[in-house]
């Protein structure tokens, strides 16, 4: 029986990477919502009470960034003052030219990864499904609770142990809360577990062994951007499968659905569900590669990890006998021209069905 343990992470909507990855995206939503074909790749960089919003637009749109990013700010949670510096310049001519020809076009080169396994029912790993329950338990806490003590910024790890890649157990779940003062550690513990981990984790994967391990640095009062500094795009590992499966070259927010950073990977997760749901195997990992100014992907790549119930020849001709990789139609299966993008920002692109990459086509098996 061969034992192994793997970990994820998960943080908050308060995490300074993540009021980043919420400003960019509302921006993109906001374009999206005038101009559907609007182009943006909008950035954001905080520190302190200082937000740099930056990048390429273009769209018809106007847009407020600093009104967008400030309000982000307030609907998290943060009531401090701000100052915003934005600098947005037009997209570049060359780059534009490349995605508008008479059919969508990559808005760059490179890799994107898709994965889906029979872990849970979300054909999510465990541990990245799991973190992210927990950190969204913890905003949810915070927001319902008016006694709360839980104050926005916020982490997640989970520890499961696999025997034989089947799910054995969790081994340990360490959260680490930014809280108010008056409360004491051993108090904030109690609260956590009580209110957190105990209304989402299964019973059944706990045993006498599993540890839970709360603010394991001791006190954590100064959160936000003024306890770090955040950027867009800097928890792309947090956004994809915690580690389980590969990444691609670039992040996701910001990104309009010209860039395949994004919508590929978006379709590369349909397409991974997709294949497990039907049962052609237990895992599956999907590589695909674009480059700028092309509309199909130059290569498609599939492993099963020996979970495949018929061979992954097969399988690859099932993919391409069902589903379209250029970038129009993913753009058009997906409806991706719509601002449906701030709620991504946190808590994971995958593993919720409120998403349209998260359903399930039915296959034709010839």
């Amino acid at each position: 029986m061969k034992t192994n343990f793997f970990t994820s992470e998960s943080v908050t909507i308060g995490h300074p990477d993540k009021i980043c990855d919420t400003i960019s995206d509302t921006i993109l939503d906001a374009a999206l919502s005038q101009d559907p074909n609007s182009h943006m790749a909008v950035e954001a960089t905080i520190k302190d009470n200082f937000i740099l919003v930056y990048g390429e637009a273009n769209t018809k749109a106007i847009i407020d960034y600093e009104k967008i990013a400030k309000q982000v700010l307030k609907d998290i949670g943060y009531t401090e003052e701000y100052e915003v510096l934005v600098k947005v310049s037009k997209q570049s001519s060359e780059i534009n030219n490349a995605v508008n020809n008479n059919d969508i076009s990559a808005g760059d080169q490179g890799i994107m990864f898709g994965y889906a396994t029979s872990d849970t029912k979300e054909y999510m790993p465990l541990p990245i499904q799991l973190a992210h329950k927990l950190t969204k338990r913890l905003e949810d806490v915070r927001r319902q609770d008016k006694n709360s003590p839980l104050k926005p910024d916020g982490k997640s790890q989970v520890t499961i142990e696999y025997k034989n890649n089947k799910v054995k157990r969790i081994d340990n779940i360490v959260i680490s809360t930014q809280h108010i003062k008056e409360i004491t550690q051993e108090d904030l513990k109690d609260y956590v577990i009580k209110n957190v981990i105990e209304p989402v984790v299964d019973n059944n994967l706990i045993d006498e062994n599993t540890k839970y391990i709360i603010n394991p640095s001791g006190s954590f009062i100064l959160g936000g951007s003024f306890g770090d500094s955040g950027t867009t795009g800097r928890k792309i590992v947090v956004d994809t499968y915690g580690g389980a499966g590969k990444i691609g070259g670039g992040c996701f927010s910001s990104k309009d659905p010209s860039k395949v950073d994004r919508s590929a990977a978006y379709y590369a997760r349909y397409v991974a569900k997709s294949i497990v749901a039907a049962g052609l195997c237990e895992t599956i990992e999907i590589q695909l590669s674009y480059a700028i100014g092309l509309s199909k992907p130059l290569s498609i790549m599939i492993d099963t990890f020996n979970t495949n119930k018929i061979s992954e020849e097969k399988i690859l001709e099932i993919i391409n006998d069902n589903f379209d990789f250029s970038v129009s139609n993913i753009i058009k299966e997906l409806d991706l021209k719509r601002p449906i993008y701030a709620k991504t920002a946190s808590y994971g692109h995958f593993g919720r069905n409120e998403f349209p990459w998260e359903q399930i086509k039915v296959l034709l098996l010839k």
